[in-house]
């Protein structure tokens, strides 16, 4: 387990006497941020049928169509069901069960018999394992059944959403951040063209056109407002057109959307030369990327929490024999008081108390929360030193991440003392907060430890929040090993 940085720190503590004008405009927006996770859950205003898009009625059309399938072919032996399976990985790997603005069947076409290549391919090689797998011949031919019931399958379902979206039975409350050129634009070909789903019903500018009559829908608010219309007007899609706002604001403003269950579109910049891919969504020309949900609105999120009790449950009673030795070390050495206590900054900004073997009494509550480094502090024994060194003296933090204050993973915990300064010196501090801390994170990963910038930290740790994956998680514990035992604790 790596150095933890608010105790042992810094140089970087200059950082602190220097004003920073980007954290200034959107502290605004962490502060409504701050303010909505606090509220009640926000929940999607659809019917529960339509909360998770079209994914779930594809993968049904695609089971149904292997039915199909394989009731007209009948083949001799049920190892064919596999192929359902290479099926259905293959089309969540390259898209095919994505909400997407634009259902083309041509567009899908050449993904589509990719998928029945590499299932036809598989079936041949069963041949060599199985020796009751049904001939060639007759693998072809369900092989070019299951593709013909796959592409029909499909075209209804794509006309049958298309025409429902026309109809209205199916559309997305719409807002857009940005009233400028683009953004009116969007808003009255999505007012033309209801078959994509999309039904603008107001823009969010701080400084729209001065003739609002121009505008095809109203201004709902100025953008720090961001989330409030969000929740009043029942939104479940935003579509960001920049309009008046910097690029450095709107990060700050659109992380307010991170509690709440809307999707988020981007008009990317210079989208005239942007190339479009698989994975861009478009509007009548206009590129959009998707941004992708916040972590902890992934199924994979209760997966992590679920490992995390776990490990910390199973490492609690593994490495209760040494437990039991450092602690008696420490009360050899400092006499009582062997577990340390003290109140961190954790998810979204709610303080707990952290749990540490005590490697060096502290002379009161004052300096335990505002000392920032006792690495070098002669009152330390050679036990506080070996322990702080290997890293031994976060080990009681399993507890905190049992009891849910804590992940195995995630940024590290400072104090409110220097929560308070850094927030307002450090761009997007309070962001780290979005997630549960860690007793490891991607910044101490990656050597940001000791002397080393905060900024720097800040940056890796909502790099880790923005782009978490469960093999994330899996390369930070890898480096951190490696770390302990190389004993680059502080």
């Amino acid at each position: 387990m790596p150095e933890d940085p608010q105790d042992k720190t810094s140089s970087d503590i200059g950082l602190l006497h220097r004003t920073d004008n980007t954290v200034a405009a959107g502290s605004d927006a962490q502060a409504a941020q701050a303010q909505l996770a606090l509220e009640a859950p926000w929940r999607n205003p659809e019917p529960w049928w339509l909360r998770a898009g079209v994914r779930p009625y594809l993968l049904l059309g695609d089971v149904a169509a292997f039915v199909i399938a394989t009731a007209i072919t009948t083949p001799a032996n049920p190892v064919h069901v596999v192929v359902l399976g290479v099926y259905v990985a293959v089309f969540y790997v390259v898209g095919l069960y994505r909400s997407r603005l634009n259902l083309s069947l041509l567009d899908d076409l050449p993904y589509i018999l990719a998928a029945s290549l590499v299932g036809f391919a598989l079936k041949l090689a069963l041949i060599s394992l199985f020796p009751h797998v049904d001939p060639p011949p007759r693998q072809v031919l369900h092989a070019l059944v299951l593709l013909a019931a796959v592409l029909v399958v499909r075209w209804i379902a794509y006309t049958v959403v298309r025409r429902a979206r026309c109809r209205g039975k199916v559309h997305h409350r719409t807002l857009i951040v940005g009233a400028g050129q683009v953004g009116i634009r969007l808003a009255n070909t999505l007012q033309d063209r209801p078959y994509y789903g999309l039904d603008p019903v107001g823009f969010v500018d701080c400084d729209p056109p001065t003739q609002n009559s121009l505008l095809p829908a109203p201004v709902l608010g100025a953008y720090e407002q961001l989330g409030k219309v969000i929740r009043e007007h029942r939104i479940r899609d935003v579509i960001v057109a920049f309009g008046g706002a910097n690029e450095d604001d709107l990060v700050d403003i659109l992380r307010t959307c991170d509690r709440l269950d809307v999707e988020v579109f981007l008009v990317p910049r210079l989208f005239e030369l942007h190339n479009a891919n698989r994975y861009t969504d478009e509007i009548w020309g206009i590129p959009l990327i998707r941004v992708r949900r916040a972590v902890f609105r992934s199924p994979w999120w209760k997966v992590k929490r679920a490992i995390d009790i776990v490990i910390s449950g199973v490492a609690l009673i593994v490495l209760s024999p040494l437990l039991a030795v450092v602690a008696l070390a420490v009360r050899w050495e400092g006499g009582p008081g062997i577990i340390f206590r003290q109140q961190r900054v954790g998810l979204d900004g709610r303080p707990f108390d952290v749990l540490k073997f005590r490697s060096l009494k502290p002379v009161n509550e004052t300096e335990s929360q505002t000392n920032w480094n006792i690495k070098h502090d002669d009152r330390l024994g050679p036990v506080g030193r070996f322990i702080r060194a290997s890293s031994l003296d976060e080990l009681p933090q399993l507890w905190n991440i049992l009891r849910g204050d804590m992940s195995l993973v995630g940024p590290r915990p400072e104090r409110p003392h220097f929560v308070e300064q850094f927030s307002t010196h450090i761009p997007r501090y309070t962001a780290r907060h979005r997630v549960p801390a860690g007793l490891t994170g991607w910044s101490q990963a990656h050597g940001l430890r000791g002397d080393t910038s905060i900024e720097d930290r800040a940056r890796f740790d909502n790099y880790y929040i923005e782009n978490w994956s469960p093999w994330l998680d899996m390369k930070i514990l890898i480096k951190t090993v490696g770390q302990v035992v190389r004993r680059q604790g502080g």
